[in-house]
């Protein structure tokens, strides 16, 4: 695709990222066209139909990789997890990341106003590429190109909405059991650039789950999620430890620190 430019560099850097999935030429330039172009240039046309039919492949690879890797999660969850990963906050530094920005084809105007970076068209254009790697390449190409590319993102959020989620369901599950609600007993330890946070939760006056993390909040999810998974095992009374002591273990982004039994 060598000598296809906009106004300030070639789309071949993006090409060469997106060639395992999406191939035709004439597609990916649709993709990169902004509607500003096209008032410039005879006969271009604007991204905006590859954008929408890509925002429904994006929504469907998304969809169904949540319920593929999250049987457990209720649909109201998924729902949220999925917004996230889709929303223009999410998808503009992915498609920046990737040399979108570089490669768009905009008015000068636009251009001069910093169109390269604006969230709307960056996040616009990417959806546009999983729609044109869909009608070169099929859904298997368009599912293996949001993967690869959100695929942290899609990570990230499951991971913040499970934890999100644990500290409601653990008072939930007190409360339908007759105990005592969970109350957190927090320490922390670290300097100050690289504080380390563990938690315990106890239920009346025992021990359900202890965790880390680098803030409190994560801490506090961390050790109920423990807790959730311990008494979906055992039972509340089964898998409580009598209270005392800080949680212990290595200070992890949102892990899990192991629940020490009758200490």
């Amino acid at each position: 695709m060598a000598g296809t430019a906009g106004p300030y560099g070639t789309v071949d850097d993006l090409a060469s990222r997106l060639a395992p999935y999406l191939r035709d030429e004439s597609l990916l330039l649709n993709a990169l066209t902004h509607r500003s172009h096209c008032a410039e240039a005879s006969g271009a046309v604007s991204n905006e139909r590859l954008e929408h039919l890509g925002d429904a492949v994006l929504g469907l690879v998304v969809s169904e990789h949540l319920y593929l890797s999250l049987p457990g999660v209720p649909e109201g969850d998924l729902a949220r997890i999925r917004a996230a990963v889709v929303s223009t906050a999410a998808l503009a530094p992915v498609a920046a990341r990737a040399g979108v920005g570089a490669a768009l084809l905009l008015g000068r105007g636009e251009d001069l106003s910093g169109g390269r970076e604006k969230q709307s068209i960056l996040a616009d254009a990417f959806e546009a590429i999983v729609g044109a790697t869909f009608l070169d390449a099929g859904l298997d190409a368009a599912r293996a190109l949001v993967l690869d590319l959100l695929g942290e993102q899609i990570a990230d959020a499951s991971a913040v909405a499970e934890l999100g989620d644990a500290k409601n369901r653990l008072q939930e599950l007190a409360s339908r059991l007759g105990r005592e609600l969970p109350r957190y007993e927090v320490s922390e330890s670290g300097p100050d650039h690289a504080k380390c946070f563990a938690a315990v939760v106890v239920v009346g006056d025992a021990v359900a789950g202890r965790g880390a993390g680098h803030s409190k909040k994560q801490a506090e999810r961390a050790a109920a999620l423990e807790a959730l998974e311990a008494l979906g095992e055992r039972g509340l009374a089964g898998a409580c430890a009598p209270a005392g002591g800080a949680a212990g273990g290595a200070c992890r982004h949102g892990g899990r620190v192991g629940v020490p039994r009758g200490a």
